[in-house]
Parts: C-alpha cells; sequence; structure tokens
C-alpha cells in the first residue's frame, strides 16, 4: 500500500469488534472527522472487521493524511485503512456492498475508506489509550448526530410531502378545469356537428300519398356524416326521387364524395335521364372532376298514386320490401358503381307498392355490422316486418337498434324507409 503523508495514527493488533469500534473512534477524533461521518466509519469498519475476525485473523486501523497521488474525487483528504494483521489477503478479491460508507480494496487486501477533509471543531473528544469501553461522549454525539439528521430528513420528506400535495391539489384543479373546457368543447363540437349534418341533408319532403323516414349513424363519433349520404326531391311528372349513396372511406373526405353524387344524380334526374342510365351517366362526369372516387348508388323512383317503384343499382345493397301481410323480399337489381369498371346499372326493377307496404332502402352498415351480410339481411327482414305498422319516423331508428345490439364492425349507417299508407 502506499505511502501516506504527515502523521500517521494507527492501533496496535485488535481481535476484537469492540476493540475495532474503538479504535476507529479514537483515530476519527484525533483526526476531527465529524459526528455523523465517523458514526459511518465505525458501523462500516467493524462490518468488515468481523469478516476478518472470523478467519482468525488480527486487523490494524490507520487513519491519516492522504497523499497527493492517492485522493480519490474532490476533496478527498483522509483516509482510515483497516488492514489484517499477518496473514494477507489476495489483492483485489475483497468486495464491500451495502456499507453505510464506501470503501475500496487496496493491492494488499487492506479496506480504504478516502474522507471529506479534516473540519476544525467537528471532531470528538479522545478515548483513553487502551481503554475497553466506548468512549460515552462520543457516542453519544454520534448518536445526536445520527438522530438530528435523521430529524433533518423526516422534516425534508415532511416539506416534499407537502409540496407534493399541494401540487396535486393544483394538479387536480386543473385537471377539473380542463374537464370543463373538453365537455364544454365538446357540446360546441357536438352542436357544431349536429348543425352541419342537418345541412347535408335535403329538406323533409312533404307528398300526398306517400310516407318517408331516415335514420343516420356514423362510424365516428366525432364526425358529423361519412360516405353514406341519401337525397329525395319531387320531379316535375310528381315522381319522387330517391337516391342511397354509399362512398369508399369515412369522415369528411368521404361526405364530400358522397356530396358530388348526390348532386351529380339530382342534376342529371332534373335534366330527364332515365334511372337506367343515370349511374354510367354520373360515373363518366365525375371521373374528371374526382378520379379516385368510388360509391355505391341505389336510385329508386315511386310512383305515390299509382305505388309503381323503379329501381337501378351500382353495387350496392338491394332494397328490401315488406308486404302488409308480413312476408318480405330482396329487389336485386346488377349494376357497378360510380368510379367501377363498366359503370351502370344493368337493368331497370319494376315493382308495385300496395298500401302498407314498407320499402327500406339501407347502406351496408346496417347489414354487415356482424361481419355476415347474409345473416344480416335475414335479421333485418325480420326487425322491418316487426315494425312495418309503426308510425314511419319511428320506423328506421328502430330497424338500426336492433340491427346494432352487436357490433363487431362499425360503419356508416342509412336506413331509409318509406311506405305507402293505408286508407
Amino acid at each position: 500500500m502506499k505511502q501516506m503523508r504527515e502523521t500517521r495514527q494507527e492501533s496496535g493488533r485488535l481481535t476484537t469488534v469492540g476493540g475495532v469500534r474503538r479504535a476507529v473512534r479514537r483515530l476519527a477524533g484525533i483526526h476531527g472527522v465529524p459526528a455523523e461521518l465517523r458514526a459511518r466509519l465505525v458501523v462500516s469498519v467493524a462490518a468488515v472487521a468481523q469478516d476478518e475476525l472470523a478467519e482468525g485473523r488480527g486487523v490494524r486501523v490507520s487513519l491519516a493524511q492522504a497523499g497527493a497521488g492517492e485522493t480519490h474525487g474532490a476533496g478527498s483528504a483522509l483516509a482510515c485503512v483497516l488492514a489484517p494483521v499477518g496473514t494477507a489477503c489476495e489483492a483485489g478479491r475483497r468486495e464491500f456492498d451495502g456499507l453505510p460508507l464506501p470503501a475500496t480494496a487496496a493491492a494488499d487486501g487492506a479496506a480504504v475508506w478516502h474522507l471529506p477533509p479534516r473540519t476544525p471543531g467537528h471532531g470528538a473528544a479522545t478515548p483513553p489509550e487502551g481503554g475497553t469501553v466506548p468512549d460515552d461522549e462520543a457516542v453519544h454525539e454520534e448518536l445526536r448526530a445520527v438522530l438530528d439528521r435523521c430529524d433533518a430528513v423526516e422534516t425534508e420528506h415532511r416539506l416534499l410531502k407537502e409540496e407534493l400535495e399541494e401540487t396535486n391539489s393544483g394538479v387536480l384543479a386543473l385537471y377539473v378545469q380542463l374537464e370543463e373546457r373538453d365537455e364544454q368543447l365538446r357540446r360546441a363540437h357536438g352542436r357544431m356537428l349536429r348543425e352541419l349534418e342537418e345541412a347535408l341533408r335535403p329538406a323533409p319532403l312533404d307528398v300526398s300519398g306517400l310516407e318517408l323516414a331516415v335514420h343516420y349513424a356514423p362510424a365516428e363519433t366525432d364526425a358529423p356524416t361519412g360516405g353514406d349520404l341519401y337525397d329525395w326531391f319531387r320531379l316535375p311528372d310528381g315522381t319522387v326521387h330517391i337516391t342511397v349513396v354509399d362512398a369508399l372511406g369515412h369522415g369528411v373526405r368521404s361526405t364530400g364524395a358522397a356530396l358530388n353524387v348526390t348532386q351529380t344524380v339530382r342534376t342529371l334526374a332534373l335534366e330527364g335521364h332515365p334511372p337506367g342510365t343515370i349511374v354510367e351517366r354520373a360515373s363518366e362526369i365525375l371521373a374528371s372532376i374526382d378520379p379516385q372516387l368510388l360509391a355505391t348508388v341505389l336510385l329508386a323512383r315511386v310512383d305515390p298514386e299509382g305505388g309503381e317503384v323503379l329501381l337501378a343499382n351500382g353495387s350496392h345493397p338491394p332494397a328490401l320490401v315488406v308486404r302488409e301481410d308480413g312476408t318480405s323480399s330482396y329487389l336485386q337489381v346488377a349494376g357497378r358503381g360510380v368510379g367501377f369498371p363498366l359503370p351502370g346499372s344493368e337493368d331497370v326493377l319494376r315493382a308495385r307498392l300496395a298500401p302498407g307496404d314498407l320499402l327500406v332502402l339501407y347502406t351496408d352498415g346496417l347489414t354487415e355490422s356482424r361481419k355476415d351480410p347474409l345473416e344480416g339481411e335475414a335479421r333485418l327482414a325480420d326487425s322491418a316486418a316487426r315494425h312495418r305498422r309503426r308510425p314511419i319516423e319511428e320506423i328506421p331508428e328502430s330497424i338500426a337498434g336492433d340491427m346494432h345490439t352487436v357490433v363487431l364492425h362499425p360503419d356508416d349507417t342509412l336506413a331509409l324507409a318509406l311506405r305507402l299508407p293505408r286508407g
């Protein structure tokens, strides 16, 4: 081990833990080691010495000013060394874990504690040379220092706890304010979306001899609408034209696409184009406006006086008719939608509604909520038959409620019902 500068204080051969404690306390008092640090040093040296003494080796304790080449970290000036007497330990084999004061192993197996510089006025009284009992004043001083440190830690912990409670109270108050603000924003957002949804709807249609009602629910609660849209209006000849569109996607972008389709169809219908040509012609027009647009389309022309219905279809789910006696059937028409290859309705289906008969037009979000379209169509027929005699304004929402008791595949949903009233 390297030599140390200045006066080196060293104990004789020690064979008991008590003797080690007394020796460390005496040497630490000579060098003015503060009481709290001295207490840590006494406990640490005694713990390491206990292992040596258990092996039958005596130990020596020394404390001195460290040489300039032996300082470890800023301000290290004193070194306490616990060295075995007689049999040297294997170099570097010792580890010192869990000590109140960290130690390092010297090359000869000694344990070394590097201490801060001596602080005048903080030393303890020196025990009598060769005494067998720890110096009461030094022990009491160490105990007071440790208790003072514990009190300081407890006070600091209490202050930190109080600060944390104040911080938590502030955070909680801020959280409540944010929740209130978020609720206000949600309400304002909801009002805006409802107004926007209402703006997208066509005006209510009041036609003698025909009852109409619709239910719409977006897949995303924060979106005013999706790609599902409808349009209805009366043509100059007295018939009612209905368009149901399902544009690819969700949210406002698909809403814009669906609006393009309904407005194009409305223009073509008012210009006098027959239902069988409208889907194809709308696809041709919209290809130059939005080449990415894909939408399924179902067109219905209804004569309120005679009950005749014309249906044209572009890749859309078929209309459902429920007769007054409860029997039902799907009105299938082949065709391909707007933006699809070879768009257009392959045929125009003609059907006739009698008083009390119910016609249901819808989008696939109604029948595919459980990911099985065929099972959905069967449930839709049962639900429509069950609700067919209710007031028309209640039927679409009642059907949607039946269909969405279990939702495995959320999607925009539109259900439109029309009925010829019974006399």
